[in-house]
This record gives C-alpha cells, structure tokens and sequence, in this order.
C-alpha cells in the first residue's frame, strides 16, 4: 500500500474585501492557488494525468458579497509552523484577500464544507428610501412567518426554517441562517426575502460556524 505523502493540512481564515466581491467562486480559487504557490507553500498535489493541488474552500461566497471569515483547508507536503504563516501569505495575496489566521487540523477530518452549519451576515441597506428600522420589522415578519415558500432550480422549498435569527446593528442589520452542503440559506435569496436586490443593500458575511460551534458575533 503506498502511503500517503501529507505531512500537515492547514485551516486558513481569510477575508475578502472590496473591488474583489465582483470575483466569482472559481476565480477565487485560482487566486489562491496563485498565492499559495507564490508564498512557497509545499501543496499536495493530487495523482493522475491531470494533477491539481489538493485544497478545499468551506462555502462559496456569492457575487457582490464580501467577508470577514472564509476558509481554505490546504494539504501539504511538510510540516510549517502555521503562526508563521499569516504575513507570509497576506504578502503574497492582494491587499483586499488578507489571511487572519491559519492553524492545524487533523488530516483525516471530515471534509471542511461537511463542517458548515451556519453564517452571519450583515445586512446595511444602501437605498436612502430603506430605513434600518424597516428593514428589521421585515426582518422579523419573516421570523413569525410558518413558511416562506421560495423555488431553487425550479424546485419549491421553505426558507423559514433556515432562518434563525436577527438582530439590530448600527447601520444595519445581522442575520443568522443555516448554511452547507444539506441546508442553506443563500444570501442572496435572503435578499430577496427581505424585498431587497443586491444593488440596494450591502452584504458582508461576517462569520462561517464549523461543527459544533454555537456562538453569536
């Protein structure tokens, strides 16, 4: 049996700011193999005619939505002490794609987009027509709702039980919503059911929750 050659997979937090919420999903993930590769980072390379190095984002960030946490699971090939590997990586990223942190995870855990459970957004309305005040009673409308009947690739579905909460902010406000692989609340369908387009309203993700994480921002 051969053995395999990972030496270490590295959790990276990262955020993803300004002109570059306009970056779709794949051209984020070329970005970063560029800045991994610039950075000198000993990636595991997958096996076969077609080789790609192996790493692994935890949830797809829509169009127009920026953020304070993504993350990116990296095999490599040799043991790094990840601390060490903030600056190195921010220095090799655009100023608006800077890494936050970066620590060790168990190789064999499960696959980081299985991990998502849920995500914070902050929601401030742009249009001058739509007040914070508005925005929330509509916010919590949607909570007293039972369903919220919604169609995704022309299959209905109810958003309501994705839902979880909302709260006031300063210039905004912060929705909580399941998310991954089984259940998840798209931002942009969020949007929607709160009668706004993406043109009318900034929409930053503020937090990913992993596992069995169950705090609140």
């Amino acid at each position: 049996m051969t053995q395999s050659i990972t030496q270490q997979r590295l959790r990276i937090c990262f955020g993803k700011y300004g002109a570059l919420r306009f970056v779709g999903h794949l051209n984020l993930v070329k970005s970063w193999e560029r800045v991994l590769r610039r950075a000198q980072v000993p990636l595991e390379y997958s096996r076969g005619f077609n080789a790609h190095p192996r790493f692994q984002f935890a949830a797809a960030l829509p169009v127009g939505v920026t953020s304070d946490c993504e993350y990116l699971d990296a095999w490599i090939t040799e043991r790094l002490v990840p601390d060490e590997w903030v600056e190195r990586l921010t220095a090799a990223s655009p100023a608006a794609l800077p890494t936050t942190t970066v620590i060790e995870v168990p190789i064999k855990d499960p696959a980081l987009p299985t991990l998502v459970t849920s995500a914070e957004y902050r929601i401030t309305p742009l249009d001058d027509s739509i007040s914070v005040e508005a925005l929330y009673e509509r916010a919590n409308e949607l909570l007293a709702a039972e369903t919220l009947e919604r169609v995704r690739n022309d299959k209905p579905y109810d958003l309501r039980p994705l839902l979880l909460d909302f709260k006031l902010a300063e210039d905004g406000i912060i929705a909580w919503a399941k998310a991954g692989e089984q259940t998840n609340a798209r931002a942009d369908e969020l949007l929607d059911a709160l009668g706004l387009e993406l043109a009318q309203a900034r929409l930053h993700r503020i937090r990913l929750y992993l596992g069995d994480e169950k705090g609140r921002v």
